[in-house]
């Protein structure tokens, strides 16, 4: 092959040096022997290009043409990648510009894709044309040549997510790779997203597509299109959703009392249309009705006053005297008195004249008969009266002492609480204290104590951890005449074909001992499990905590999971900080603790996420961050916790960190998602959307800023049924009657009918119940739930009286009505 090029260059370069010569003779002769037609003044110039060869691409095994335009010019080859192509190779012809009447020769060749992909250089494949004219050469530009390819995947495919309205939406395209490099256009639903008409898009920044506010019509399934000279590629498709979060109406105006007389209720509304939440968007928390109780003003009927004195007798022989109806006076659409308000008379005895006409004696035997009827019949009516007032009152009171209606008077057991709304939040931990619970000369100074620390759990088995705090009320010495009700807050996915949940205790050589099952039955302790608590009655001061051995991998327990942020460092670095604790109140109140005196700020409201004991670690990763304004440190996009790590983290938060660098001070915002998982497991998205700024020291949100949660239920303001009450109702139902209304009635009614025996054993079973109902709803301050138990109770009895006293109905039904209002 050497040689034959060598062989190539020598001819190339004889032929070359032939037809000089050859022109160089001609040039020689005189002006007579030039040939018609021939410009000698034009030829004695340097070749001029009027075209060169261009640079082109490939597209699959078709060749392509190289052209070359030059005058004057005796002769044109082509030299690619430094060696002459063979004359062979060449086309070329000669023609005469009209417009300027000069000689022009044109060169064309042909390179094929094996040429391109045969050659192998520091550079592209590169031609060039040499043009010749008498006063030497001239060479043109270089041409490359490509083979032009566009690949299948995309580097890097948009992403879907769900952005609030008015939110930054970014979507990352990354073509795929391609010569010429491909361009990229943006479909939404198809159709092309036009940043030159919408000042709110923005396109231009290295393939991404970027909505700086977003709009509900930016709702769509986004598609990247790539495209060159060869084909064009479609990424896969991106569906954004901006949704809109509820927003609350204002309150109606309360409405009238729902009663015409009495104890009743009014109530008000709102609607969560301020705005209704679209998309998917959060409903609004809180209530949509507020009840209050409202007392309706009874009707009162009015009464007649005592007869005013008479008159003196006028000169029309009469005299006058009247009453007002003010004893009472007619209130609340009461009726007014029935009857004269004024009476008259004739004040002679018939011997005055009147009309100049005598007027006529009236027997004195008529007028005494007329009153000594009068006076007998109000002397009936009255004893009448009298009789069946008496028998009321009998009836009345013989109903009252055999099922104490003063016990199911709802008005008397809400008057007796005091009004307050300091709780807003679940409390962690509680103790209640009954009443009698000490005797009355005795003083004790009692404490509740919350342990977080390791030693918790060192004398654990190994399949075994806490699902509550590990709390501690004393003193240890304390004599107690009934049992306290302790509540603590849980995380377990409570589900007992999934766990076995244990009431455990602290010995005096720190080891664990079991008291009970929570699903089992016992007389020396009581357990009552709720979905994020368990209400205990205890009577031996100590350490106490739940503790779960997990019977399959379907067993989970809450994890609550938080972002927070702040500037640290340079103005130019921002620091994301996500926490996974134990889904109890106390464990997050150290996270926010910690947080606020570093000056971090809540970046979404913190969710939860069940975490299975399946083994498999947790991931915790951040996406979407704008590549564009942000950097971040590479390798650190994903951290993991392993299994162990979380599911014995006992209380103890775990957290990663995320550094990440904004290239511009101007950057205001920062919008990015953080994906927190368990492999083959539950997801939760944690939405970064936050202003930044060199000083921003923002504190945690209000609704996170949690109270101690250790409750005394010893304080003036602390739920409980008043004394009163309470005596009243354990009157009523402590003793057995014929009609089944005793405790255990009362328990079924308020939904506390398992493990009955353990009241069975108490001096009082109806007082313990009441603890644990207060207990239990310690939070909401509710006293529905007892009314309404008292209420059907109330029916029941009401029922069973109709058989043997049917007379009774309509007075017992007042009372029941009355009372409950």
């Amino acid at each position: 092959m050497g040689a034959l090029n060598k062989g190539r260059h020598l001819y190339t370069a004889a032929l070359l040096l032939c037809v000089y010569c050859t022109a160089f003779v001609i040039s020689k002769g005189g002006t007579g022997d030039a040939q018609p037609g021939t410009q000698p003044a034009v030829q004695s110039t340097l070749p001029h290009f009027i075209q060169e060869p261009e640079d082109a691409y490939i597209i699959k095994s078709n060749p392509i043409k190289l052209c070359c335009r030059a005058t004057p010019a005796l002769q044109i080859f082509f030299k690619c990648n430094g060696e002459w192509v063979h004359q062979n190779e060449h086309f070329s012809h000669e023609y005469k510009d009209f417009n300027t009447g000069l000689k022009v020769r044109e060169v064309m060749i042909n390179v094929s894709r094996q040429q391109v992909e045969d050659f192998h250089g520091p550079e592209d494949f590169w031609c060039l044309c040499v043009a010749w004219s008498h006063l030497g050469t001239s060479k043109s530009r270089k041409a490359t040549v490509r083979i032009a390819y566009l690949r299948k995947n995309f580097e890097q495919d948009p992403q879907g997510k769900e952005v609030p309205i008015n939110g930054m939406i970014v979507l990352h395209c990354r073509p795929p790779e391609g010569v010429p490099v491909a361009e990229v256009e943006w479909l939404r639903n198809e159709e092309v997203v036009n940043s030159q008409t919408d000042d709110n898009i923005d396109t231009r920044a290295d393939h991404n597509l970027i909505i700086n506010e977003a709009r509900l019509s930016d709702s769509g399934n986004y598609t990247c299109m790539a495209s060159n000279i060869v084909a064009k590629r479609r990424s896969a498709t991106a569906t954004v959703t901006v949704f809109v979060n509820g927003g609350w109406s204002l309150w109606t105006e309360w409405s009238l009392c729902n009663v015409p007389c009495g104890r009743g209720m009014q109530k008000r509304s709102r609607t969560c249309t301020n705005p209704a939440p679209l998309n998917g968007g959060a409903f609004c928390e809180g209530m949509s009705v507020q009840k209050m109780s409202c007392n309706a003003p009874c009707p009162i009927d009015g009464g007649w006053d005592e007869w005013s004195e008479w008159t003196i007798c006028s000169s029309q022989c009469e005299r006058q005297r009247s009453r007002e109806c003010n004893s009472p006076a007619p209130k609340h659409r009461g009726k007014i008195c029935e009857g004269n308000s004024e009476a008259t008379e004739n004040c002679t005895d018939g011997q005055c004249t009147q009309n100049r006409k005598l007027l006529h004696d009236v027997k004195p035997q008529s007028v005494d008969s007329s009153n000594d009827v009068a006076l007998y019949s109000g002397l009936g009516a009255g004893i009448i009266a009298v009789g069946i007032l008496v028998v009321a009152i009998m009836l009345y009171r013989k109903n009252q002492s055999e099922y104490g209606v003063d016990v199911i008077d709802s008005t008397a057991l809400a008057g007796g609480f005091q009004s307050f709304n300091f709780k807003t939040t679940r409390q962690g931990v509680s103790l209640l204290v009954p009443h009698g619970a000490m005797s009355e000369n005795m003083s004790w100074e009692m404490f509740l104590v919350i342990s977080l620390g390791e030693t918790s759990v060192n004398t654990l088995e190994s399949c075994e951890i806490l699902l509550s705090p590990e709390v501690m009320y004393g003193p240890p010495g304390l004599d107690l005449s009934c049992p306290v009700a302790m509540t603590l807050a849980h995380n377990a996915e409570v589900d007992s074909e999934n766990w076995n949940i244990q009431l455990k205790r602290r010995t005096q050589g720190s080891k664990w001992e079991e008291v009970m099952l929570v699903e089992d039955e016992s007389t020396s302790c009581y357990c009552l499990m709720d979905s994020t608590s368990c209400h205990l009655l205890l009577d031996q001061p100590g350490s106490y905590a739940l503790v779960g051995e997990p019977l399959t991998q379907a067993a989970a327990k809450r994890l609550k999971l938080a972002v927070f942020g702040n500037m640290e460092g340079t103005s130019l670095n921002y620091s994301l900080r996500v926490y996974c604790v134990d889904d109890t109140p106390h464990a997050f109140q150290g996270v926010v603790a910690a947080e606020k005196s570093r000056g971090g700020q809540l970046l979404e409201e913190p969710k939860m996420l069940p975490f299975r004991a399946n083994t498999f670690s947790l991931q915790v990763s951040i996406q979407d961050v704008p590549q564009f304004l942000w950097s971040i440190k590479p390798f650190t996009t994903c951290q993991e916790f392993s299994f162990p790590q979380v599911w014995c983290s006992n209380h103890q938060p775990l957290h990663c960190a995320f550094s990440l660098e904004r290239y511009s001070p101007a950057t205001t915002q920062l919008s990015c998602k953080i994906s927190v998982r368990q492999v083959k497991g539950h997801e939760q998205i944690l939405q970064v959307y936050t202003a930044v700024g060199k000083t921003e020291k923002e504190l945690v949100p209000i609704f996170m800023q949690t109270d101690c949660t250790i409750t005394s239920q010893t304080g003036p303001k602390a739920f409980k049924i008043p004394l009163s009450i309470r005596q009243r109702i354990c009157a009523t139902f402590d003793t057995a009657n014929a009609k089944g209304k005793d405790w255990q009635l009362l328990a079924h009614k308020l939904h506390l009918n398992r493990n009955l025996g353990y009241f069975a054993k108490q001096q009082s079973p109806s007082a313990v119940i009441l603890c644990l109902w207060e207990a239990r709803h310690q939070d909401t301050a509710d006293l529905d739930s007892l009314a309404c138990a008292l209420e059907e109770i109330g029916k029941i009895h009401l029922k069973g009286s109709r058989k043997d006293q049917d007379e009774q109905e309509t007075d017992l039904n007042q009372i029941q009505e009355s009372s409950l209002r």
